[in-house]
């Protein structure tokens, strides 16, 4: 059995309810078994999930405490509604009395400031919420 009829036989049984055959012409054996291909096309709310969000997380990048300004008598570094620059300080996390700021990493208005000052942070939470939109 050559190819082309190997492929004749495939495309005759392509349609039908046929789920497994095995075939034997002279000393050639052929075993088929039809398994399902779907191939998964994303939906239109998919799509438009995978639009990129203007909304950016500004995360720690320590675990410590998190504090939002120099100190108690002073005003916060940032609040809801700052507009933040890349390489601007917006908060201090302290750990085993190390200081480390904690700098913008993109530019925009500050939408939500997602922790409080003396709270305890981890590793990659989130500390603000950004909306990049209106940056130009």
């Amino acid at each position: 059995m050559n190819s082309n009829e190997i492929k004749k036989l495939l495309e005759s049984i392509r349609d039908t309810d046929i789920e497994e055959m095995e075939f034997e012409v002279g000393d050639t054996s052929v075993y088929l078994k039809k398994s399902e291909v779907t191939v998964k096309q994303p939906k239109v709310e998919e799509k438009a999930a995978v639009k990129k969000s203007p909304v950016v997380p500004i995360k720690s990048n320590m675990v410590g405490t998190f504090y939002s300004s120099p100190s108690n008598d002073r005003p916060p570094f940032v609040v809801e509604g700052t507009h933040v620059e890349v390489g601007q300080k917006i908060g201090t996390i302290e750990a085993m009395r190390i200081n480390k700021d904690v700098i913008a990493t993109t530019s925009g208005k500050v939408v939500k400031v997602c922790i409080q000052n003396g709270q305890t942070v981890e590793y990659g939470q989130e500390l603000f919420l950004v909306d990049t939109s209106d940056v130009k």
